[in-house]
């Protein structure tokens, strides 16, 4: 979809009238499902009943599942919807890019919201990109290396994790756990359940005659023809992209896989480690499950059941329900050319595992400090003894599920400081299905 600003809410009748556009287009054609889904949800939206809409209703009345429906154990509205957060994407893409009405499914919610765009502005010629074309093919290459430099093989990660639990495991007993540590853990640790560590694959292109490289703006496969720094880069190699690549993470990833496989190694026996395109539903839903990386790349974020009050775009975190005082937004700062200090945000997410007692715990940035200072908030002793006293509710207890978002300052890459910003308890889904069922 294009970068377009933001207006008001247009009227239901102008809404559904996008819906209308939206459901006639060639995306939506030949997709049944998504079409009476969309229609669906579309009503519920628009009819002033959208925040009762749960997933087990959307299941039983717009999918045709029985009364005893289980979202914990059947991931099928979840798909649905992932699917069509696509196919809308597709859509603004190609045949919307003009519409009036941005028609979308928030991450995390089960309704459609619309909100007027205004035009994109006609793209003028770009004195920069200019020079970049006549660029010689040495430092195109020379640009896309350092990216590409900028990532480790998730292979690497892997083997690293196997070296150090068998140098932890033979070394004694477990490390015991402080009591804030205790807090933030103790529900992912829990002996009956393996505990998955599941690392984000971002899109990786394959340019022919050069290799694999990562630019930041192409999250989906439909977002590589418009990438001019692809389109430049394919240019000087004299090759077309061929396929996509998920073999690589972002180094900040990579980082803080390192420092939970330190943490996690002496701690837990039974933990698995493995990457986003890899991870199924069944295994989310059998395990408890930490997600390290960039929301983009962890698709299956987006679907996870909870009622996030935070959400991590490309530039920041958007506060969802701001109380008085705070911000509805808060943008990352990438250094300056100086080198001098940045600052960026840490998006943590405690939610309940898809069955069982257990969680998931979700560890996100958009920049290196931000993961790797996420990990340290809930691995260091002193750290989380500090996040552990902002978390703790009226009862004395940290939540059971909660967000927090962190503000991470650091220079070179490396976090110096890590600052407390604002967190939400959040429900507990899995509590409110056993009371429907009764």
């Amino acid at each position: 979809m294009p970068v377009n600003a933001r207006l008001e809410a247009p009227p239901s009748s102008e809404a559904w009238a996008q819906v209308d556009r939206i459901l006639q287009s060639r995306t939506f054609r030949n997709a049944e499902v998504l079409r009476h889904l969309l229609g669906y949800l579309a009503e519920k939206s628009l009819d002033g009943t959208r925040d009762d809409v749960t997933e087990h209703i959307i299941g039983v009345e717009a999918l045709g599942k029985a009364e005893t429906y289980d979202p914990r154990q059947d991931a099928t509205v979840r798909m649905h919807i992932a699917r069509m957060r696509q196919k809308l994407g597709d859509y603004y893409r190609l045949e919307g890019v003009s519409d009036p009405i941005a028609a979308e499914i928030p991450k995390g919610r089960f309704r459609i919201t619309f909100e007027y765009r205004m035009p994109a502005p006609s793209p003028a010629p770009s004195p920069t990109l200019e020079v970049n074309n006549r660029r010689p093919r040495r430092e195109i290459v020379l640009l896309y290396s350092l990216v590409l430099a900028a990532c480790c093989a998730i292979f690497f990660i892997i083997e690293f994790w196997r070296a150090e639990r068998l140098d932890r495991v033979s070394s004694g007993e477990p490390a015991a756990l402080t009591p804030a540590l205790r807090e933030l853990w103790g529900p992912l640790l829990a002996p009956d359940r393996r505990l998955v560590v599941c690392v984000g694959t971002p899109l990786f292109v394959n340019v022919p005659g050069f290799g694999v490289v990562h630019e930041p703006s192409t999250i989906d496969w439909g977002d590589v023809s418009d990438s001019r720094g692809l389109a430049a880069l394919e240019a000087a190699a004299r090759g077309g992209v061929r396929e996509p690549s998920y073999a690589y993470t972002e180094v900040g990833t990579a980082t803080g896989a390192f420092l939970l496989g330190q943490f996690l190694a002496p701690r837990k026996k039974d933990v698995r480690i493995t990457r986003a395109n890899l991870m199924s539903w069944p295994e989310i839903a059998a395990d408890n499950v930490i997600f390290l990386g960039s929301s983009a790349g962890i698709r299956q974020a987006d679907d996870i059941p909870m009622d996030a009050q935070f959400v991590l775009d490309q530039t920041g975190v958007e506060n969802l329900t701001p109380h008085k005082g705070e911000p509805a937004f808060l943008h990352d700062h990438p250094p300056d050319r100086s080198g001098g200090a940045n600052q960026t945000y840490a998006l943590i997410s405690r939610v309940p595992a898809m069955n069982g007692p257990g969680a998931i715990l979700m560890l996100f940035g958009n920049q290196t400090p931000s993961v790797v200072g996420g990990v340290q908030a809930f691995t260091n002793p002193s750290l989380a003894q500090a996040l552990v006293s902002h978390l703790h509710n009226a009862s004395g207890a940290v939540p059971r599920y909660f967000q927090v978002v962190l503000s991470i300052k650091a220079m070179d890459d490396v976090p110096v400081q890590i600052d407390y910003v604002l967190s939400r308890e959040l429900p507990d889904r899995t509590q409110h299905l056993v009371e429907k069922k009764r």
